[in-house]
C-alpha cells in the first residue's frame, strides 16, 4: 500500500513539473513578448502625443507672432497696450496660458494674472530672446506641475522687442497616456490569460495520456507482461500508445518463449543425464553381466553423452552470439566436401531410423570459398537433425548442391507435415519451437542463421511449394567472402 502511494506521489510530481516546464516554456516567453509590446506601444503613443501638441503649438505661436508684428508696432507703449490686449481677449484660458515676456525673461502680461510678473527661466524662453522659436518640456517652477510651453521671439524693426509664448498644462495628456497604458495592458492579459487557459487544456491533454502510459510502463518494468493501453488517439500520442502496447506483447511472448525454452532445456537436459545415469548405475550393480547388455549400456551412454555435449555448444555458441563474441576462423575450404562428410555420417543414422537420404552435385565446377569449415559443418549438421526430426515422417530427404551466379546454393527438403504457415515468420528465432513437439532447445536454427550471415550468405526456411508436404532450408553462401577471421 505504501509503494502504491509512494508511486502515486511521484507520478503526481512528475506531472506537475511535466505542466510547470511546459507552461514555463510556452507562457513566459509570450507573456514577456506581450509586456514588451504594450511598453513600446505607451513609449510610442506618448512620443506621438507630446510631438503632436509641440507641433501644434509652435503653429499657433508663429501665427499669433506673425499677426501681431504685422500691426506695425512703433513703440514700446504700443507693444505693451497691444500685448495687454491680447492677454485680456485671449479665448482659451481654460486650456492655454498666453504670456508675453520682456527680453530679461519677465513675464509682462498673461491671460493667467498670476504669473505677471515671474521669471520661469526656462531654455524656450532663452531661445525665443536670442531670435529662434523653442519649447519646453518639463515641471514648472512656479506651480510644479507638469507643462509644455513653446516661445517665440517678436521681432519689431530687426530686432526682438519681447516673446510670445503659449503654456499648456500635461495633466491631460498624461491622463491620456495613461488610459492608453491601462487600455494596452488589459489587452495584453487578456491575451495571457487565454493563451494561459489554452495552454493548460492541451498540456492536460497531453500529460493525462501520458502518465496513463508512464503508469503502464512502470507495470511492465514490474512483471505485469502483456498488459495494454486503450488507444482513443489518432496522433502522435497513439503511436506511442501502440509502440507501449506492441513492446508490452512483445516482452510478454518473449517471457513465455523464455520460460518454455528453460523447461525444454530442462527436460532435454536431464533425458540423457537420466539415461547416462541410470545405465551407469545397471553396470556399476551387476559389471558381470551379459556382452551384449554392456554393449548396449555402453552405447546408451557415449550416444547421450554426445547429445548432452551437443546441447551445451549449442548453448554456449548461442550465449556467445548474444554476447557478440561469436567470430569466425576462416580460412579456403571445400564446403562441397564439408556436406558430403556431413551426409555420410548422417545416412546410416538415417538408415536406421528407416529415412532415405538422397544426395545430388547439380554442378561439378564449384570452386572452394573462404569459411570456417567447422561453423558450416555445424550448420548441416543441425539442418539434416532437424529435417529427420521433424520431417522424418516422411522417410526421405533430398540434399542438391548448385552454383547460381557466384554463390553456392543447398537445398535440403524433408516429405514430413511442414510448418504451419503462422510459425514460418518465427521459426529462426531464439527459444522458437512452435507446435513442434520434437526434442530440442528452439535455439539451433537462430544458431545456424547466424553462422550463415556471419559468411554474407542468407538461410531460409520455407515449405515446398511442388503441391507435395514438406521443408525446404535454402542455404546461399558467397564463393568470394571477406570473412572475419578469428586470430588463434
Amino acid at each position: 500500500m505504501e509503494s502504491r502511494l509512494t508511486h502515486g506521489i511521484r507520478s503526481i510530481l512528475r506531472i506537475r513539473g511535466l505542466r510547470q516546464r511546459w507552461l514555463i516554456s510556452a507562457v513566459l516567453p509570450v507573456t514577456l513578448l506581450v509586456m514588451a509590446a504594450v511598453a513600446i506601444f505607451t513609449v510610442a503613443s506618448a512620443q506621438y502625443y507630446y510631438s503632436s501638441m509641440i507641433s501644434g503649438l509652435e503653429a499657433r505661436a508663429r501665427i499669433a507672432a506673425d499677426t501681431f508684428t504685422s500691426y506695425g508696432v512703433r513703440s514700446y507703449n504700443e507693444y505693451y497696450r497691444l500685448a495687454s490686449y491680447s492677454v485680456e481677449t485671449f479665448e482659451e484660458k481654460d486650456v492655454l496660458e498666453l504670456q508675453f515676456i520682456n527680453t530679461n525673461g519677465r513675464v509682462q502680461a498673461s491671460s493667467y494674472g498670476l504669473t505677471a510678473g515671474t521669471s520661469p527661466r526656462t531654455p524656450d524662453i532663452e531661445s525665443a530672446v536670442g531670435g529662434t522659436m523653442g519649447y519646453f518640456q518639463g515641471r514648472d517652477q512656479q506651480t510644479g506641475e507638469n507643462i509644455l510651453s513653446v516661445s517665440c521671439p517678436l521681432i519689431f524693426n530687426a530686432r526682438v522687442m519681447g516673446v510670445l509664448r503659449y503654456v499648456t498644462s500635461l495633466r491631460a495628456v498624461e491622463h491620456q497616456i495613461v488610459m492608453s497604458f491601462l487600455a494596452a495592458s488589459g489587452i495584453a492579459l487578456l491575451v495571457v490569460i487565454l493563451i494561459l487557459i489554452s495552454n493548460t487544456i492541451f498540456i492536460n491533454n497531453v500529460v493525462e495520456p501520458v502518465a496513463v502510459v508512464s503508469d503502464a510502463a512502470r507495470r511492465i518494468s514490474g512483471g505485469s507482461y502483456g498488459i495494454r493501453i486503450d488507444n482513443h488517439y489518432q496522433d502522435e500520442l497513439g503511436e506511442l500508445v501502440d509502440n507501449i502496447n506492441d513492446m508490452s506483447l512483445k516482452i510478454s511472448q518473449a517471457e513465455q518463449i523464455q520460460q518454455e525454452f528453460v523447461s525444454s532445456v530442462s527436460h532435454e537436459l536431464r533425458t540423457p543425464l537420466t539415461a547416462i545415469n541410470g545405465w551407469a548405475e545397471t553396470l556399476e550393480v551387476d559389471p558381470f553381466g551379459s556382452e551384449e547388455q554392456t554393449q548396449r549400456g555402453l552405447a546408451i551412454i557415449r550416444k547421450e553423452s554426445r547429445r548432452l555435449t551437443a546441447m551445451v555448444e549449442e548453448l554456449l555458441d548461442f550465449t556467445k552470439i548474444q554476447d557478440g563474441r561469436f567470430t569466425l576462423r576462416v580460412d579456403t575450404v571445400d564446403l562441397v566436401s564439408e556436406l558430403e562428410d556431413t551426409i555420410y555420417t548422417y545416412r546410416e543414422l538415417f538408415r536406421q531410423e528407416g529415412i532415405e537420404l538422397d544426395y545430388l552435385l547439380e554442378d561439378e565446377d564449384i570452386p572452394s570459398a573462404a569459411a570456417d569449415g567447422e561453423r558450416m559443418k555445424q550448420v548441416f549438421s543441425n539442418v539434416l537433425d532437424n529435417a529427420c526430426k521433424h520431417g522424418g515422417a516422411g522417410k526421405r530427404i533430398d540434399v542438391r548442391v548448385s552454383r547460381e551466379a557466384d554463390e553456392l546454393v543447398i537445398r535440403v527438403r524433408d516429405y514430413g507435415l511442414g510448418i504451419p504457415p503462422e510459425e514460418l515468420p518465427f521459426v529462426k528465432q531464439k527459444f522458437y519451437k512452435g507446435s513442434s513437439k520434437a526434442r530440442g532447445s528452439g535455439i539451433g536454427l537462430a544458431v545456424c542463421d547466424e553462422i550463415v550471415k556471419l559468411h554474407g550468405g542468407s538461410f531460409e526456411v520455407s515449405n515446398a511449394d511442388d503441391g507435395n508436404s514438406g521443408t525446404v532450408v535454402t542455404i546461399s553462401i558467397p564463393l568470394s567472402v571477406n570473412g572475419e577471421t578469428e586470430k588463434e
